[in-house]
């Protein structure tokens, strides 16, 4: 039942760190059902450690500016960004703030004005962006939430704001069952894109907070591959070979445009997000799988220096992955040598 709404800086704190709980509490299921773009079993994990980093940012800052707290959330997240999943989870953040800026409140209007924006950055930052995804999930919410009438004509009040909340979560959910039939791998599995029921949960913890209500525990009811008993499909699935690299680097605009174009030679799922800017030019957040760290590496300081550093290899166990967290760049690491792993 409905109590009050309070679409303040307060409550979007509210709505990171429940989404965080969330995303913890479904990790395992959301982990169980990652089969794309690879099999590694760890979209629910990397989730949840994107969404802790941009809740802790949060709630260390003190602002009534919405805009400037879901700013400062999503560089903290980029900068600490797992996987495709939370590099994506944290463009969202960060894009969506920025018609916020100078706002106390949210509005109807500017939550659809604000999706609207995170979609499309949402899908710009990926080379070779796939629907049937938490692309699809996002843009169909989105949609949902433009098409409300109080979010067109204009209408600040709190149950324009409740409407629009809802039919984005409608949307939203729709969306996430059409991912089974969009991807063909998620069609043979018969199940839904993990990345999306993600994106779910992280919607619904965005309307609960803003309209002082509980988190659907029914929301996911029914949706193929995420009943408790089914099995880990990830498992079943052909593993590939390889590894998941992400940092980050100063570029200009146009180094980083054409270090897109030679990512895009060595690897897949190739994503670069701006994170802020530095001087002419960028802190960028890379990502890119890959056969061949050492390659990437080296291509990268040819035109920067790669700071926080992971190597993360692609094929997984029970979704148990072998990490290389903030490596070093010696002459080793740059031409593929001998990295130091930790479990």
């Amino acid at each position: 039942m409905q109590t009050k709404i309070t679409a303040n800086a307060q409550a979007l704190k509210r709505w990171l760190s429940n989404a965080e709980v969330s995303l913890g509490n479904h990790s395992d299921r959301l982990n169980a059902i990652n089969i794309f773009p690879v099999a590694d079993g760890d979209t629910g994990t990397n989730l949840y450690l994107t969404m802790r980093a941009a809740s802790a940012a949060a709630a260390e800052l003190d602002t009534q500016d919405i805009g400037e707290l879901l700013s400062a959330a999503g560089r903290s997240a980029m900068e600490q960004a797992r996987g495709n999943s939370g590099t994506l989870l944290s463009v969202f953040l960060t894009a969506m703030a920025e018609p916020l800026h100078g706002s106390t409140r949210l509005s109807a209007p500017q939550l659809a004005m604000a999706l609207d924006r995170a979609q499309l950055r949402s899908w710009s930052v990926l080379s070779d962006p796939v629907p049937g995804t938490m692309l699809s999930v996002l843009e169909e919410a989105a949609r949902g939430a433009s098409r409300v009438e109080a979010a067109q004509m204009g209408d600040d009040s709190n149950a324009g704001l409740a409407d629009t909340l809802r039919a984005m979560m409608r949307a939203a959910l729709a969306a996430v069952v059409r991912t089974e039939e969009q991807l063909q791998t998620l069609t043979d599995a018969r199940v839904v894109d993990a990345g999306g029921v993600g994106f779910l949960l992280v919607l619904d913890a965005l309307r609960a907070a803003a309209l002082g209500e509980e988190l659907q525990g029914e929301l996911l009811d029914g949706l193929h591959g995420y009943d408790v008993q089914d099995p880990h499909i990830h498992s079943r699935q052909p593993q590939l070979e390889g590894v998941e690299v992400m940092c980050t680097i100063t570029l200009s605009p146009l180094d980083a445009a054409t270090m897109r174009l030679s990512l895009d030679e060595l690897g897949e799922s190739v994503i670069m997000s701006a994170v802020s800017p530095v001087g002419e030019g960028y802190r960028w957040r890379v990502h890119v799988h890959t056969p061949d760290a050492g390659a990437v590496l080296e291509l990268l300081r040819t035109v920067g220096e790669p700071t926080n550093v992971t190597i993360t290899e692609l094929s997984a166990n029970g979704h148990q992955t072998t990490e290389i967290a903030q490596v070093p760049l010696s002459e080793d690491t740059a031409s593929g040598g001998d990295l130091a792993r930790e479990a």
